[in-house]
């Protein structure tokens, strides 16, 4: 797997379709659903939007503060995941390759920022 800033963008962009059919998924449900719904897809979404911004940057610390900003809304994000596996709202075979790739896309951003501030 490479880890270069156009993979990054594809996968940022492919997991918030995954996250939007997520939230289709959790607005069907009733109650305290629709408001993880919202919660979810404010940060799994923000992640990609962020690192287009990131590659249009001006400046190396302007670059590495939007990637930072993806990172934590990864964090985010794999919270929600894991709190909708916890309670039992959605499958864990919906849920698990979720989280999985949340937990990778925190990875590969965590080293992108740690590779960008030594530069």
């Amino acid at each position: 797997m490479s880890n270069s800033p156009q993979d990054i963008k594809e996968r940022s962009f492919e997991f918030a379709v995954r996250i939007i059919h997520l939230c289709q998924e959790l607005e069907r449900k009733p109650g305290v659903s629709k408001t993880l719904a919202n919660q979810i897809l404010r940060s799994g979404t923000s992640i990609g939007a962020n690192i287009e911004e990131a590659n249009g940057s001006q400046s190396r610390a302007d670059f590495t503060a939007k990637m930072y900003i993806s990172c934590k809304e990864s964090r985010e994000t794999n919270y929600w995941l894991r709190l909708l596996q916890r309670t039992h709202i959605l499958s864990n075979e919906l849920l698990n390759p979720m989280i999985d790739e949340s937990n990778q896309l925190i990875a590969i951003l965590t080293t992108i920022v740690k590779k960008s501030r030594n530069k």
